[in-house]
């Protein structure tokens, strides 16, 4: 697969394409989730409902709207991006054979690794007491979190979230297909995290080899008490530093013991 073409892209219209491919994404994944769970099966899903309550239109319309600025954010990110390849700064590759097949896989998984350790390092600086407000607080306006919350961040906060992509184009030879698989992962992953709905089955979080993987009451439980489960994709971190909330495991197995 050769993508030559994609260095060539003018600023605007390469900022342009992005945006509206973030916001396409945006509308089929979260938009997609809250069409299932918030209205066609609302009331099939309703005993797996992590907090009761629905958030109000109000709010929905606030995450949206916030949404969208982080969207002209990241495509502003991306055109950086673009910017840094021209001045031979990254390690994106446009040829499959390049590297192989076996490295596009392992790329991915290494993306995913490094985001990982990444947020959640980044994702408790912004709970600094003296930062949080004005950096990390509207994405918390969301305490009972839906799919539209899933990009809802303050500007600056969007800036951070961005930062991961031209830290993964600078260490990680990628390749814009394995890039693109990254982000749908990481797009999907964080609207089962802003779900507000436990999918995933009895015993999950003390399996040996599952517990590693974070659920939709570990993220919905950060929205709600702040100071635990800072985690994006896996438990490790929260793990070794203690930032698990103590009832994680026990809250997970009442919401689904309910009948």
């Amino acid at each position: 697969m050769d993508l030559a073409f994609f260095p060539e892209l003018d600023a605007f219209f390469g900022g342009l394409f992005l945006f509206c491919a973030f916001l396409l994404r945006y509308l089929v994944v979260a938009g997609g989730a809250f069409l299932v769970f918030y209205v066609w099966w609302k009331r099939r899903w309703a005993r797996w409902k992590i907090q009761e309550k629905f958030p109000g239109r109000e709010k929905l319309r606030m995450e949206i709207l916030f949404s969208l600025s982080t969207f002209v954010i990241f495509a502003l990110m991306g055109v950086l991006v673009m910017w840094m390849l021209r001045q031979g700064w990254t390690q994106l590759y446009f040829k499959i054979d390049e590297y192989g097949v076996p490295w596009m896989i392992a790329s991915i998984l290494l993306m995913i690794l490094l985001h990982d350790t990444y947020f959640y390092w980044t994702h408790r600086l912004m709970h600094v007491r003296w930062i949080f407000p004005y950096v990390h607080k509207v994405h918390h306006l969301s305490n009972n979190p839906s799919p539209w919350s899933s990009f809802s961040f303050h500007p600056a906060e969007a800036v951070v979230e961005a930062g991961i992509v031209p830290l993964i184009a600078f260490l990680i030879p990628a390749h814009p297909l394995a890039l693109l698989i990254f982000f749908l992962y990481m797009t999907v992953l964080n609207v089962i995290g802003h779900l507000g709905y436990e999918l995933l089955p009895k015993g999950f979080t003390k399996h040996p080899l599952f517990k590693w993987s974070l659920t939709s009451t570990h993220h919905n439980m950060h929205h709600r008490f702040t100071k635990c489960n800072y985690g994006l994709y896996f438990s490790v971190w929260d793990r070794i530093m203690g930032t698990n909330h103590k009832e994680y495991d026990a809250h997970f197995e009442e919401i689904k013991n309910r009948s």
